[in-house]
């Protein structure tokens, strides 16, 4: 089910750095369970939404990112992979080589949503550390 994004802060939520710290682990614990790289995205994806849920984490997946152009919605079908306590976002990849356009996808996330820290996560690398990329939004 596809929902539209929107910021929720929560009473005692956690900062991004204790966030940033589960996702790496869980992250890390997805690869080496399943094998590391050959399986689908959406293989990855679900793996690691449960666990991130294991961790404690509370995760919204493929939300609807609308974009607005001067107050108005000119496109609702941008989708996040995955969005942490409504901090951090994480965009899944599977793929050999990444690709610059990887990151400024996620960049644009971060823009469009106001948030300031994403991951883009890439499970094809051989090593899962390889393909851990913090990215950080300026605002």
């Amino acid at each position: 089910m596809v929902r539209y994004f929107e910021t929720q802060r929560r009473k005692g939520a956690k900062n991004e750095d204790e966030i940033s710290h589960k996702i790496i682990g869980a992250a890390i614990e997805v690869h080496r369970v399943l094998g590391g790289p050959g399986l689908l995205e959406s293989v990855y994806e679900s793996s690691l939404c449960h666990e991130l849920n294991l961790r404690g984490l509370q995760i919204q997946k493929q939300l609807v990112v609308p974009v607005k152009y001067k107050n108005t919605v000119v496109r609702d079908s941008l989708i996040l992979d995955i969005l942490v306590e409504s901090k951090v976002i994480i965009e899944v990849k599977a793929t050999e080589k990444e690709h610059a356009i990887h990151k400024t996808q996620l960049l644009t996330y971060l823009r469009l949503t106001g948030i300031k820290l994403g991951f883009l996560i890439n499970f094809g690398q051989p090593s899962v550390k390889e393909g851990i990329h913090r990215v950080v939004n300026n605002l």
